[in-house]
């Protein structure tokens, strides 16, 4: 499992929308979000029908929040509470603050120290990556190197995702500018370092060769852009070498730019289908992608939501060999609206399914082929099983 210290949460981590999968659109505000095309609306979690609570308390959290404004009480403390009496795990309130955060890490912005991270079987959590001009890179700290703690807190045997929410001061909101206090450990050498965090801007497409004419697409999050990086990457990919497409950490993003990068490797058809609130939909890709060059999907715990989508449209269409590990398993349509205050609530109104019909909520994607340590390794041998050299 590994992940980034980016936006794959907003502030806030334990809160229900916290790992979404995004929709681009507009609110009614006319505030910036993810949403589904023309509805408003952005995704989540679960895999069957919606429950009729959802449109229901939808109503119910506007009423709670504007008769707390009323009475001058706290809106959101309300509507928090109303959420949380509808059921709804995913269902989640925002700060006007915290939503315009999550939105500007969709644009590829975020608050953090730059250190890529991932769990080992062990449970130990290591750093997979450091970002270039970082407050990690400054500090010295280099791949490889065990992450022993955060601001005094243990971190072994932790989900790589509460990990990057304590680097990122998620519970307390931390701005760029205060402090974290990381423990690591590299060999025989154990330290302490006080780190920084910055306003960093991500990278979330990296292309690199390998033997063989191979060429690993790595996306770490499908934020605004990437989809058309990854489609650029596919054409200038060697004439005849294999692709790895390399998913693992990928926390979601932009449906939109999920939809794109999976074009990239299909000629259109079927990426998923999804329920709002009972009215079936689809999501399609576009004409014209590379169908014939040997695809390889690699993907981990920490693959999650658009990520999921991508992975599963390759996966049930025959395009791609899924190699690593079973995916996060999340997937929900939520619709986002604005409350009296400028506060933003978010609750499920329906579903995903794969282009067979699988819900991955609960269950994520089960991969061709499993592997763990050496997963780019055995990615590579399936390419050349498949009759990429």
């Amino acid at each position: 499992m590994s992940g980034r210290d980016l936006f794959c949460q907003p502030r806030r981590f334990r809160r229900g929308a916290a790992l979404t999968l995004v929709f681009a659109g507009v609110l009614a505000a006319g505030a910036a979000t993810g949403s589904l095309p023309g509805t408003g609306e952005r995704e989540q979690a679960p895999d069957v029908t919606r429950t009729a609570a959802a449109s229901v308390s939808r109503n119910d959290v506007a009423d709670a929040a504007a008769e707390a404004m009323a009475d001058g009480k706290s809106p959101i403390q309300a509507a928090e509470r109303a959420v949380s009496r509808s059921g709804d795990r995913w269902g989640a309130v925002y700060s006007e603050g915290e939503y315009e955060e999550f939105t500007e890490a969709l644009d590829g912005r975020y608050t953090g120290v730059g250190l890529w991270a991932r769990r080992e079987r062990d449970g130990r959590i290591e750093v997979a990556g450091v970002r270039s001009g970082s407050p990690a890179e400054g500090a010295g700290i280099r791949e490889g190197d065990r992450l022993r703690s955060v601001d005094g807190r243990e971190v072994d045997g932790r989900p790589v995702t509460e990990v990057l929410a304590l680097l990122r001061g998620d519970a307390a909101d931390a701005a760029v500018g205060t402090s974290v206090r990381l423990g690591l450990e590299r060999g025989a050498r154990a330290w302490h370092v006080t780190l920084h965090r910055a306003s960093l801007s991500t990278e979330p497409v990296t292309v690199r060769g390998l033997r063989g004419g191979v060429t690993v697409i790595k996306v770490a999050a499908f934020t605004k852009g990437s989809g058309e990086t990854v489609r650029g990457a596919v054409r200038r990919a060697r004439a005849g070498g294999g692709i790895i497409l390399d998913l693992r950490g990928n926390s979601g993003g932009l449906v939109t730019e999920a939809v794109t990068a999976a074009s990239a490797f299909l000629d259109g058809g079927l990426v998923a289908t999804y329920d709002v609130e009972g009215d079936q939909r689809a999501l399609h890709a576009r004409p014209g992608g590379d169908t014939e060059r040997p695809l390889v999907a690699l993907v981990d715990g920490g693959t999650m939501s658009a990520a999921e989508l991508v992975t599963g449209a390759l996966q049930d269409r025959g395009r791609a060999v899924v190699v690593g590990a079973r995916t996060f398993g999340k997937g929900s349509v939520q619709m986002p609206s604005r409350l009296p205050d400028g506060s933003v609530a978010e609750l499920t109104v329906g579903h995903y399914r794969t282009p067979a019909g699988r819900g991955v909520d609960g269950r994520g994607i089960t991969p061709d082929l499993e592997a763990d340590g050496e997963a780019l390794e055995r990615a590579e041998t399936v390419l050349s099983g498949l009759g990429q050299q």
